[in-house]
């Protein structure tokens, strides 16, 4: 017999440390292993990390093996593996039912357990009586099955565990906007049972998204069935939450030593190493202490001043466990093994030896880890005094089952018995390392022959639709119908995947299903629904935005793909050449750059070879066919087809399409490819069924045939109130005369009105018997009417319809959470509160549709106007999320308010014209606008006179004033000099009946109903008025600060760790009172200066005032305050008045301003606030600055409240 080396015996004893400290537990029956002696019960995520240590001893036993006993050693270690990963799936596979719920209500009461009985897999406690919900330990639970897997352990049996696996995928898919209790189990530190957003569930998720990604659950012995999927854009919508989160670990933790799992093994979730080198100097630094790290600021767990009757903490208790928190050597073993896997063997060597210190010797000298070190109670006041010099003791789980496992697992990776790559066959730790740079390929379409040649003329050369079979063409909506049926399991009562927008990253693959290649559209392509698609500019807007986001976002093997159509609405108002915004985009496309992105254009068919492909082996066609599926038989129909035939003739017969969009589904009839089309809500069927099969359909009503069409602007002058209404003789409204009205309105905008009324007396469905009898319904001429304003572009109007359709956002629900994980809160509606309404958590679809409606006021155009640029802001958070720092609220009502101030101030025209402006400005300008007021850059106003319907209007348009042309290539319009926009105006003004000048006196903060399409003046008359003046003959520089500061309280900016100063004051007052709401120093010791919670609770007491130049200046007050703090000051005063400091400073600013011989009009103050306007517009610093004179104000004793 062969005499044992050195290093078999060192593995042997390894191996009986993690038999006595570790196996010996494991349950025979189920594999479960218990938390202790004391806890009897299984959580998921201390028995995945517990038995780490265990695959990694068999790992190293299968690759060291001295003799056959090793072997056979390995293969037991593996099956106990295997053992205690089978009983997790058994707990969790007894809650299908919850899965299946929870992938649709994303609630506390549908989620899986955290903790489940060891003997048997049942659950222990109620749904309530725990804080189950900690997306982290799903997630974990599945980032090391696909690790084991991968490594060759056969965990997985069946496919009804395949298709559980599945759906647990998109149970963890939506942890990026998912409030849950975390890895510690108690959610906010107040341990009250409130959820909050975890960095650490977050990037888990995101690890166990990409390990479990086109992976083989069967291993080498499985098939196409077995292979799990996943959605790259889940992938990202994760990865850009945990980058916009860290350093700081949720809302009331601002670092956590969990996160630690997350930059480094067993995560690997950050791609950005900065980002990893910045979090983890951060939990060093404010955690690290002798015995191990806290695991947050002010911990309360197992220190002796925490009540053990208790479970949750009282806010103002929380400052008594400051530097007594208890240090875990836990964090030290993630430091050890994070060396390891970086190579920094220093690091390795220091944690190696700082846990040889903090170990504790058991029988037979076994070296056990314990749970935590805590202060003895008789030294807690001398720790208080001189933090980290007191000698502390062990408490709680000895062994420590997940840090011991942890520190094993180290050990064998120091001493060589393990590689990095063995215990991450996936590969996870390059998440740091640069990705090649990605080109886009565009394939680009021609919706018919037509167009096709249109395209040519330009030197364009395309394919058809039809050209490019038989590659098939779909919409990205059709992919999510497809997805919708991935792991739908009819035993186990599984759905399968919520229907959910597709992102761009999906829609760039080619796929093959049913052995034909597919390729998709790209959503915004799909948004017909929504009048942004009107828009050509938009269209190469949300073009250029996904492009972006491709270049920066892909990461699979291939390249991407886009499949971009040109359809009749891409060409100019004569239909025999393409819009210029659009022709300037292809011709980009083809130059090989746009966007930022390198593009590659060409035939699809040249790109087969070179895109990311993907098969979806779950759509062929099994053993039980599903007959109602109806996806599967549009497929089928789609593919019985040899060859396509010619496409839609172009939609002159505009009603055909339009009734066919409109058309409820009366029956079920799916004989046809098409009503199966409509039946997937697929838009634009003409260009994705290759048939003819609208020629023949019924003819549409001419509503809008009236004989003489002069259209004024857009609008009518007629205000409801005096539209006389027909009545009959009971006294109401005569709806059949109303009716008779419609044929005879000489414009749309009455129409409009006319059918607005008929919608709300009578309801959406009313036949209103024009023509013939039943005849057309109200909701059905609407979207004729709407149809035919799309096509004039006069916006208001196609807001103003759209609005009365309620026509669906497609992505507001989602735009809305994107807004919400990226951490910030939204309003909407005007403030002050209760109108302004707070978002702070995601909500359904329709509850936020109601939420909006109910802030406007019932007003139609402000709703659809806050649901737009929700959509807007959400475009930028994901590509530029810069826009937005030192921003913890967005204040849409805010933004609408300061847009129209924007452009009153360019055009130097009334409130009620800037708002009918705004109205009227395109998606892509309103857009625009937006951007220029986010990034604070000086912008220029253009208008332009068209003709619609014979009759001309004036269009506003936005652009640059700096030469940007680099970046903004088709913002070619030049910048008038004011005084000539100014001239056409005054020329305007005179020639419109019925607009009168603004009274610059008048104090009506209300906001007037102005016109009859349901319009607002968004502004209120004061806050308004300094702005109006003509400021031909002054300085171009004046205004410039009063602008600013408006700009930046709208969007409630504020400096550079404005918060953690604001705490700083709080310390050594108490309490800061603005318009009579205080923010008292009691909240310093529930809270951290660096802690989200804190900053939203300070914005929650600003945002009180509603003039945002004055919340501006009140920051600026503040800001003194903190200067004086800084000096060793001991206290300044009680709960001291800010707007008091702020009123001081402003009666200095007067006395010395008229002293210096300023004239009362040139001091005229803001009515509403009592404060000087030229100190608005004063810069901060200088001679005569708003800090100088606050400065002064603060010296004076008169601010304090007594």
């Amino acid at each position: 017999m062969r005499s044992r080396s050195n290093s078999g015996v060192r593995l042997d004893a390894y191996g009986r440390l993690v038999q006595q400290t570790i196996l010996r537990h494991q349950d025979a029956v189920t594999g479960l292993l218990p938390a202790s002696a004391d806890y009897q019960d299984a959580w998921v995520r201390d028995n995945v990390y517990s038995i780490l240590a265990v695959w990694g001893l068999g790992l190293a036993y299968r690759k060291n093996a001295d003799r056959d006993e090793d072997k056979a050693k390995a293969y037991e270690l593996e099956q106990s593996v295997v053992k205690l990963m089978r009983g997790l799936l058994q707990c969790m596979m007894r809650q299908v039912d919850k899965v299946e719920a929870f992938k649709y209500s994303q609630s506390t009461r549908d989620c899986l357990h955290a903790k489940y009985n060891t003997h048997t897999c049942a659950t222990v406690v109620g749904d309530h009586e725990w804080g189950h919900l900690q997306m982290d330990a799903t997630s974990l639970y599945l980032l090391m099955l696909a690790q084991m897997t991968a490594s060759g352990l056969h965990i997985i049996h069946s496919l009804d565990e395949v298709s559980f696996i599945q759906n647990l995928v998109f149970y963890i898919e939506a942890a990026y906007k998912t409030a849950d209790f975390g890895i510690w189990e108690r959610g906010d530190k107040t341990n009250q049972g409130i959820t909050e957003l975890n960095a650490s569930s977050v990037g888990m998720a995101k690890a166990a998204l990409e390990a479990l990604d086109e992976l083989d659950l069967f291993g080498a012995k499985g098939g196409p069935q077995s292979v799990i999927r996943v959605l790259s854009d889940e992938v990202q919508h994760c990865q850009s939450i945990l980058h916009s989160m860290l350093p700081r670990a949720s809302t009331s933790k601002e670092v956590d030593a969990s996160v630690l799992s997350v930059i480094s093994y067993p995560a690997f979730a950050v791609e950005d190493s900065e980002l990893v080198e910045i979090t983890k100097q951060e939990i060093i630094t404010k955690l690290q202490g002798r015995y191990g790290c806290c695991r947050f600021l002010r911990d309360g767990y197992r220190t002796p001043k925490e009540d053990p009757k208790r479970l949750y903490y009282e806010p103002a208790e929380l400052k008594l466990f400051e530097n007594i928190e208890c240090e875990w050597p836990l964090f030290w073993a993630y430091l050890m093994i994070d060396g390891i896997f970086s190579g920094n063997m220093e690091q390795v060597q220091e944690y190696r030896e700082a846990l040889e210190g903090v170990l504790i010797k058991g029988k037979n000298g076994m070296r056990l880890l314990p749970e935590l070190y805590s202060v003895p109670p008789d030294k807690v006041d001398e720790e208080y005094r001189n933090p980290h010099t007191v000698d502390r003791i062990p408490m709680g789980k000895l062994p420590h089952m997940w840090g011991q496992s942890l520190y094993i697992l180290g050990c064998l990776m120091a001493e060589g018995f393990l590689a990095p790559g063995e215990i991450d066959p996936l590969n996870r730790r390059f998440a740091t390392v640069p990705k090649p740079d990605v080109v886009v390929q565009v394939c680009m379409l021609a919706e018919t022959e037509g167009i096709k040649a249109i395209l040519q003329k330009e030197g364009i050369d395309v394919e058809t639709v039809a050209d490019v079979y038989p590659i098939r063409v779909q919409p990205a909506r059709i992919l999510s119908h497809i997805y919708a049926r991935l792991g739908r399991n009819k035993q186990m009562c599984l759905t399968g995947r919520p229907y959910r927008h597709m992102g761009v990253l999906g829609t760039s693959k080619l796929y093959k299903i049913r052995k034909n290649i597919f390729t998709f559209t790209p959503q915004f392509i799909d948004q017909q629904q929504f009048y942004l698609a009107l828009d050509n500019k938009m269209i190469v807007e949300m073009l250029r935005t996904d492009l972006s986001y491709l270049c920066s976002r892909w990461r699979m093997t291939g390249q991407p793909t886009i499949t971009f159509p040109i359809s009749h609405t891409m060409l100019d108002e004569t239909n025999s050449s393409v819009h210029p915004t659009v022709l300037a985009m292809l011709q980009k496309l083809q130059d090989g750059y746009f966007g930022g992105a390198r593009i590659q254009t060409g035939k699809l068919s040249e790109f087969l070879t070179t895109s990311c492909r993907t098969h979806l082996s779950f759509m062929d066609p099994g053993p039980e066919e599903d007959t109602d599926d109806e996806v599967a038989q549009y497929l089928d129909h789609l593919l019985q087809r040899t060859t396509p035939q010619s496409n839609l003739p172009p939609t002159t017969q505009r009603g055909g399409l339009s009734r066919f969009r409109a058309a409820v589904h009366t029956t079920r009839d799916l004989m046809s490819l098409a009503s199966k089309a409509k039946d997937l809500h697929v838009q634009n069927v003409g260009m994705y069924v290759p048939s003819r099969i609208f020629q023949a359909s019924q003819q549409s009503v001419k509503l809008l045939s009236s004989p003489h069409q002069h259209d004024l602007d857009g609008k009518s002058h007629t205000l409801y109130a005096e539209m006389n209404l027909p009545r009959d003789k009971d006294g109401n409204v005569d709806c059949k005369a109303l009716v008779d009205q419609l044929c005879i309105c000489p414009t749309l905008q009455e129409q409009a009105d006319i059918l607005y009324m008929l919608h709300i007396l009578k309801g959406p469905e009313w036949h209103t018997g024009l023509d013939s009898e039943p005849g057309p319904t109200v909701k059905e001429l609407l979207t004729e009417l709407y149809v035919r304003v799309g096509e004039t572009r006069q916006w208001a109007l196609i807001r103003y319809i759209s609005g009365i359709l309620k026509k669906k956002v497609e992505a507001l629900d989602e735009a809305c959470t994107d807004l919400l994980s990226h951490q910030k809160h939204l309003t909407v509606g005007l403030p002050p509160e209760p109108r302004e309404k707070t978002i702070s958590t995601p909500i359904p679809y329709e509850e936020l549709v109601r939420l909006i409606d109910e802030a406007s006021e019932k007003n139609l155009s402000v709703s659809v106007l806050t649901q737009e640029i929700m959509v807007y802001l959400a475009m930028y958070i994901r590509t530029q999320p810069a826009l937005f720092a030192e921003m913890f609220r967005i204040r849409i009502g805010l933004i609408i308010q300061v847009m129209a101030t924007e452009l009153a101030h360019s055009l130097h025209c009334s409130a009620g014209e800037a708002t009918e402006n705004l109205m009227n400005l395109s998606p892509s300008d309103m857009k625009s606008l937006l951007y220029h007021i986010l990034s604070g850059k000086e912008f220029g106003v253009e208008r332009s006179v068209r003709s619609v319907d014979s009759s001309l209007t004036t269009a506003v348009s936005i652009c640059d004033m700096e030469a940007v042309g680099a970046t903004r290539p088709e913002r070619t319009g030049l910048v008038r000099l004011k005084s000539e926009i100014k001239q056409q105006l005054d020329k305007r003004r005179q020639s419109l009946p019925g607009s009168k000048p603004l009274s610059l006196q008048s104090r009506d903060t209300d906001l007037k109903s102005f016109l009859s399409a349901g319009h607002t003046e968004l502004l209120g008359k004061d806050s308004f008025s300094s702005m109006l003046e003509d400021q031909g003959s002054k300085d171009s520089r004046q205004g410039q600060w009063q602008r600013r500061r408006r700009l930046d309280g709208a969007l409630n900016r504020v400096p550079v760790g404005f918060y953690q100063k604001v705490w700083k004051v709080l310390q050594k007052c108490h309490g800061l009172s603005v318009e009579g709401f205080v923010l008292p120093s009691s909240t310093t010791r529930e809270m951290t200066p660096g802690e989200m919670k804190f900053a939203v609770h300070v914005e929650s007491v600003l945002n009180r005032v509603p003039q945002p130049e004055y919340r501006q200046l009140l920051v600026e007050a503040i800001l003194v305050l903190t200067m004086l703090v800084d000096m060793e000051v001991h206290t300044i005063g009680g709960i001291i008045a800010v707007e008091k400091i702020l009123h001081i400073a402003n009666d200095l600013f007067y006395e010395e301003q008229k002293a210096l011989g300023a004239d009362e009009h040139m001091l005229e103050r803001d009515p509403s606030t009592g404060i000087c306007s030229l100190l608005y517009d004063s810069a901060p610093s200088g001679r005569f600055g708003t800090m100088t004179y606050l400065s002064k104000s603060v010296a004076l004793p008169a601010w304090c409240i007594p």
